[in-house]
């Protein structure tokens, strides 16, 4: 195998929430670990791959997990715990290169090209030494560009491997449904079918011209990533910026009011983010109240969005966790840890 081609690694830590929660106290392991709010208006953050054999995932409210999994064991967020076991995977990264570009608190890309051992000699190093030393477990995906590592790494989890190369992508990519492919949400899968075009294979037929008439400015992507081309540079110093709004106003201390403008305001994010090709992991409220004082609550994702319903739903669960004892001024909405609107519907789990 050609491992000079093969320099791109993506890691994507396993349920990671949970699994930080089954480090901390390993009697849970084994059983359907939920974590997410404590209120009855909460959303799951993460469940253990037990949990989601019940059918529950990730932004899924509460009651509905509970109503699939009684007993399941549902637990609140802990995130300065998750963010210190966090730190110390990425430690590790660290020691085998600089360049490492950090998705979120636990994704990330790596570009081993001047790395003198194999991406498979690394990423059983990274493996071995997260298990022994952390206790947890890692999915890697390994190719020649990130849109195909992170492919990888979604293909088999928790704790696959899966590696792609320039030979296997047609192999990979031709049958999958359109609805998998970058960029391409329900309504596009919908104008594609309408259209005769079901899968990759179907689309292979189209040109570079047809695809950005019909798609947009997302239409050049399109035709390059099911080609499996993908230019993009891991940047070990990419600057993680936010999209939002926020607005000051009379004092209001009425949560329904509140609630109202955070429906406005995902609503107005969601499409801004649309337009500008992106998607977010961290959804962020921000209140401030008559003595200028302020709050803010932040949730990460296990997965992007940028879909109006998921950041309202979050928002409004994080607006319950904020203290009204005053009169607010100002409230903010914003969505951070973003990236290309690349992967939201690359799922294989």
């Amino acid at each position: 195998m050609d491992w000079e081609a093969l320099n791109i690694i993506h890691l994507d830590m396993d349920a990671f929430y949970a699994a930080v929660e089954e480090l901390d106290n390993p009697s849970l392991k084994g059983k359907p670990v939920i974590v997410g709010g404590t209120s009855k208006r909460g959303i799951v953050t993460t469940a253990n791959y037990e949990a989601r054999k019940y059918g529950i995932h990730s932004a899924m409210p509460l009651f509905q997990a509970r109503q699939r999994c009684p007993h399941g064991i549902y637990l609140p967020t802990r995130r300065d715990r998750y963010s210190e076991v966090s730190k110390e995977v990425f430690n590790i990264l660290y020691e085998i290169t600089d360049l490492v570009e950090k998705l979120s608190i636990d994704e990330a890309f790596l570009d081993v090209s001047d790395v003198d051992q194999t991406p498979l000699e690394i990423v059983n190093y990274i493996r071995k030494k997260v298990k022994d030393e952390i206790g947890l477990t890692m999915s890697f995906g390994i190719s020649y560009n990130k849109f195909l590592a992170k492919l990888a790494s979604d293909w088999e989890k928790p704790e696959g491997l899966t590696i792609i190369t320039e030979d296997m992508v047609p192999e990979i990519l031709l049958p999958l449904p359109v609805r998998k492919v970058y960029g391409i949400g329900r309504k596009s899968e919908k104008k594609f079918n309408n259209i005769g075009v079901f899968t990759v294979s179907d689309m292979m037929n189209l040109s570079e011209e047809f695809l950005v008439k019909f798609l947009g400015k997302m239409g050049k992507e399109v035709y390059e990533r099911i080609r499996g081309i993908d230019n993009r540079v891991v940047d070990p110093h990419r600057e993680r910026k936010s999209i939002g709004t926020e607005r000051t106003f009379k004092m209001i201390r009425d949560k329904k009011i509140l609630r109202n403008l955070l429906k406005s305001y995902s609503n107005e994010v969601s499409e801004d983010m649309k337009v500008r090709g992106i998607v977010g992991k961290t959804i962020n409220v921000k209140i401030k109240y008559e003595d200028f004082s302020s709050h803010t609550r932040s949730f990460t994702m296990e997965n992007y969005t940028n879909s109006p319903s998921i950041i309202y739903d979050i928002a409004v669960e994080l607006l319950e966790d904020l203290p009204l004892e005053q009169h607010v001024r100002l409230i903010g909405l914003s969505m951070s840890n973003l990236d290309e609107d690349l992967y939201t519907q690359m799922t294989f789990l």
